[in-house]
């Protein structure tokens, strides 16, 4: 396990998003909270303009774009050491975002949904994150199964990995993720937590993304995801343990802060 590591601030600048919906209402909001949850530690800064909560409606492309394109230009006018990633499963936000400063696409779709998105990737050089998801956000929490959850997200992310490959991307510009939350009940979540060396041992980095999320308010008893702070950064530091070196979190500081201590200890004891 490496004691390298890299937090990914959440910036959503939507209406709708399960947690922080509707807090970041203007460009200046999105911009003043991103440049904070850069001074805490954040090197990627991940704008999304489309809630991926279960149940979700999506929104037109149009509005995507007016949603994410002015924070990404104005990120990048503010020149912070943090990296841009736009968090789309549109070609044409993508596009945009790149032109605008971007240069990290987070898809949660792993490009099936516009495949086109990975020679995209490929021809600008950017990096990527390719997820796992059941199904789309309006559904894959209806009733998700798996005969194996760890083993069928490891197979989907080798096979997009492969896709991302075909289409001329770097492969040190690809990161992976299993997708917490997306189409997993509580269960799913925990095995696949569990299961982390699985995916680390496909030999990408790993993102993880658990923020606030509801399976640990069902473990914790925490209704609100405002109050899932302290789990979020325990759930980090045990997937951190297991091999994952991405967090997107909500709460930069604490996980930051947390990160440190467990890297600490693990280069101190050999691991």
């Amino acid at each position: 396990m490496s004691d390298q590591w890299t937090v990914m601030g959440v910036c959503n600048v939507t209406p709708d998003s399960f947690s922080d919906g509707g807090l970041l209402d203007s460009v200046d909001a999105a911009i003043a909270h991103s440049l904070e949850m850069v001074d805490q530690g954040a090197l990627i800064i991940d704008v999304g303009g489309e809630s991926t909560r279960p149940g979700a409606e999506p929104v037109s492309e149009q509005e995507e774009l007016s949603r994410v394109i002015p924070v990404i230009e104005a990120l990048a006018a503010a020149n912070s050491k943090a990296r841009i990633s736009v968090d789309t499963t549109k070609l044409a936000v993508a596009s945009a975002a790149l032109e605008a400063g971007a240069t990290y696409i987070n898809d949660v779709s792993g490009f099936t949904i516009e495949p086109q998105i990975a020679e995209l990737v490929a021809d600008s050089g950017s990096d990527c994150c390719l997820m796992h998801m059941l199904g789309t956000p309006q559904t894959m929490q209806e009733d998700p199964h798996y005969e194996d959850v760890v083993a069928e997200v490891a197979q989907f992310l080798s096979e997009r990995v492969e896709a991302a490959l075909a289409a001329g991307i770097a492969p040190q510009k690809i990161s992976v993720d299993p997708g917490i939350g997306f189409g997993k009940t509580l269960q799913h979540n925990l095995d696949l937590l569990n299961g982390l060396p699985t995916i680390v041992a496909l030999g990408y980095p790993v993102v993880i993304g658990l923020s606030r999320k509801r399976f640990l308010g069902e473990i914790t008893g925490t209704e609100r995801p405002e109050q899932r702070v302290a789990a979020t950064v325990a759930a980090n530091v045990l997937a951190f343990e297991r091999g994952a070196s991405t967090f997107r979190v909500h709460d930069v500081k604490p996980t930051v802060d947390a990160l440190k201590v467990a890297a600490a200890t693990f280069a101190r004891d050999g691991r």
